[in-house]
């Protein structure tokens, strides 16, 4: 009985000295630590902690790294609740440096009270020091050090300063119709600056006045040509409804108008809501049914319902993409819990496009509702099958890990999230975007300060940490070098690039929209079939590029580029070249094989033809209107379809675009050849 006490007793005493203060730092192992009575002297540097009420007592552990890695200290282990707070130092006793600190952990799954958390990166041979103090609690507890190797990552960025004046820097676009990728602050309700791209990536800054928009993009921001005159323009989202800002016939300066409606606007978006040539623009309303205002071709017109009607709202951020490969662009909507919770307000939609101006959420039996707390989510086929595929981002604490769903083809979706690599990431985040950054030809994902690169097989390797910001990060290749780059402010992070190949393709649209908004852009080669839609808005607030980009890792050639416009007409580019842009022009690419084949819904005879056009059409398909352009874009006729015939024999002799549009609305498109 005595030696046990006496071996308590010295058990204590050692306990005691080894935290006394940092000289006497007791060595942490990898794995679970059990700390004692805090009684040890309490750290004088906060890192910027409160020091409202100091503490006076600490625990003092040190820990060197035996390799360089990314080094977590928790006290987020399950089955123990303890309040703690945590502080990292470096350097010697004398002359401590703080590297980072923690109090209430907020992130991801397993987080238990007030527990504490941190994650930095560590270089080999050096000593780190792991503080507690005795703000919260004196009592013993258990915390975890683990210590993981990070391969490096796939692309580096290098900051690079430009100047881009406010705080509104959440706009990545071409302004002036060169294809280049501009950048556009909103200064304040009455001032825009552009950062005009420059050959080598250097940019000229020109400031434009506007009349009061009485609203800023304090929400989120998009771009598009709504007007077709060839320079793009924008819609404001605010906390009191929006603003369209208008760009005039030679891109020289901007006209405003101001909806009367007040709501509070979430994700913003251009698009081609009936398909009929031009942009309308869709709002996520986040207490109420969403809006959308429809373009007659003078004034955008004000609507709501039928594009998620939940009465309060919680519409966060809508993406539309093609996810039913039939032609037209359907909508998702990422919610929030927030709104509405617990009576459904938490369940995403998915609204699939009927071709017929109306739309059914269809997330149900999609297995697309999805309950988390999302705010946005990024679309993109990430196993290159020609479907599209998403990532449901996570933006809560409380939600278990963010979602990878893969679209199986047949109107369902499935759940690839376990093993994914997101399964394991706790990082929240309201921005996830979709790019091939370091251009293997496989989708990766943006979101909180890393990129998740993207395997082909739905699994992904986390980067290291970016210094991102948290909020304004377009995205666009601000120096036309192929690579995909990411603004914050008044930086740009330039990607440093690799030895991987890429291609670009911009678009002019003739019948569709001017901007291509809307499409289906594919590149055929080794890697099979890679695609794109063409979107404005994606994510939560940002406006990125609209010219598409894709990686083709080291391929040394690209079969062929084909291009779906929203129109129907398709496009077809054989033996395109690696490391170039390609333009391509509605209509100047015509392949009538590939129309023939996807249209499937009507034959044009004959073909040549002198003086008539004849129309046989299958059961359901009745054509009402008939345009003809010339493939320089110019329309040459536009006549009603009477018994399915329509005469030519005016037109000179030569090869056209016929564009048919039935009694639906849709429409379909055929080359001609006129005798």
């Amino acid at each position: 009985m005595k030696k046990t006490a006496l071996f308590i007793l010295m058990f204590s005493i050692t306990w005691g000295i080894a935290q006394l203060n940092c000289s006497s730092a007791l060595v942490a192992a990898v794995g679970t630590n059990t700390a004692p009575t805090i009684t040890g002297a309490a750290p004088t540097i906060f890192c910027g902690l409160s020091t409202t009420t100091l503490p006076t007592a600490g625990i003092w552990y040190k820990f060197t790294a035996t390799q360089t890695a990314s080094i977590n200290v928790t006290t987020s282990i399950p089955g123990q609740s303890v309040d703690t707070r945590l502080i990292i130092y470096k350097g010697n006793c004398s002359a401590l440096t703080c590297v980072t600190s923690n109090d209430d952990y907020s992130g991801g799954a397993g987080t238990y009270n007030y527990a504490s958390e941190v994650t930095f990166s560590s270089v080999a041979g050096t000593t780190y020091y792991i503080v507690f103090d005795n703000k919260w609690t004196s009592s013993g507890f258990n915390f975890n050090v683990n210590e993981v190797v990070v391969p490096p990552d796939r692309v580096t960025f290098i900051p690079q300063s430009v100047s881009s004046a406010g705080t509104l820097n959440n706009c990545v676009v071409d302004m002036n119709g060169d294809y280049l990728d501009d950048i556009v602050s909103v200064v304040n309700a009455t001032q825009i600056v552009i950062s005009y791209q420059q050959t080598g990536g250097t940019f000229n800054n020109v400031t434009y006045t506007v009349p009061t928009t009485t609203v800023t993009p304090s929400w989120s921001i998009a771009a598009g040509d709504y007007d077709n005159n060839g320079y793009n323009d924008l819609v404001y989202g605010s906390g009191s409804g929006i603003t369209f800002v208008k760009a005039n016939s030679t891109g020289t300066g901007f006209t405003v108008d101001r909806k009367p409606q007040s709501y509070l606007c979430q994700r913003s978006n251009f698009v081609d809501i009936n398909n009929d040539g031009k942009l309308d623009a869709f709002i996520c309303d986040d207490n109420a049914p969403n809006r959308y205002y429809l373009n007659d071709g003078t004034n955008m017109n004000h609507n709501q319902g039928g594009l998620g009607d939940f009465p309060t709202g919680g519409n966060y951020a809508s993406i539309w993409t093609d996810f039913d490969n039939d032609g037209d662009m359907d909508l998702y909507i990422a919610k929030c819990n927030s709104a509405g919770a617990g009576n459904g307000g938490n369940l995403d939609e998915l609204h699939r496009n009927n071709g017929n101006g109306t739309f059914t959420n269809v997330a149900a039996a999609a297995n697309m509702l999805n309950p988390i707390q999302s705010w946005s989510s990024a679309w993109g086929d990430f196993n290159n099958d020609g479907w599209m595929d998403s990532v449901v981002g996570m933006n809560a604490a409380s939600d278990v890990s963010s979602k990878v769903m893969k679209n199986n083809g047949n109107g369902t979706f499935s759940d690839m999230s376990a093993g994914s690599g997101y399964d394991t990431a706790s990082a929240t985040s309201r921005e996830y975007v979709t790019h091939d950054f370091d251009n293997d030809g496989f989708l990766d994902v943006l979101s909180s300060n890393k990129i998740m690169f993207g395997n082909g097989n739905f699994t992904f390797i986390s980067s290291n940490t970016y210094d991102l910001d948290a909020y304004n990060r377009p995205i666009g290749d601000l120096n036309n070098d192929g690579f995909l780059d990411i603004q914050k402010g008044s930086t740009i992070m330039m990607n440093a690039g690799n030895t991987n190949k890429w291609l670009k393709v911009t678009l002019k649209g003739i019948q569709s929209n001017r901007n291509g908004i809307g499409a289906r852009v594919e590149i055929h080669g080794a890697w099979g079939k890679q695609i794109r839609d063409v979107q404005s808005g994606t994510g939560f607030r940002n406006m990125s590029s609209l010219n598409t980009h894709f990686g083709i890792g080291q391929a040394t050639a690209i079969t062929k580029v084909v291009v779906r416009w929203p129109s129907g007409t398709i496009d077809v580019v054989n033996n395109v070249t690696p490391n170039t842009t390609l333009h391509i022009v509605e209509g100047s690419f015509l392949d009538t094989k590939e129309v023939e084949n996807v249209q499937d819904l009507l034959t044009i005879y004959p073909n040549p033809t002198y003086d008539m056009i004849n129309i046989k059409t299958k059961k359901g398909i009745d054509i009402v209107e008939a345009k003809i352009y010339e493939l320089s874009g110019r329309m040459v006729l536009q006549t009603k379809v009477e018994r399915n015939s329509i005469s030519v024999k005016n037109l000179n002799q030569g090869d056209y675009l016929l564009i048919l549009t039935d009694k639906n609305g849709k429409t379909h498109s055929q080359k001609i050849i006129k005798k």
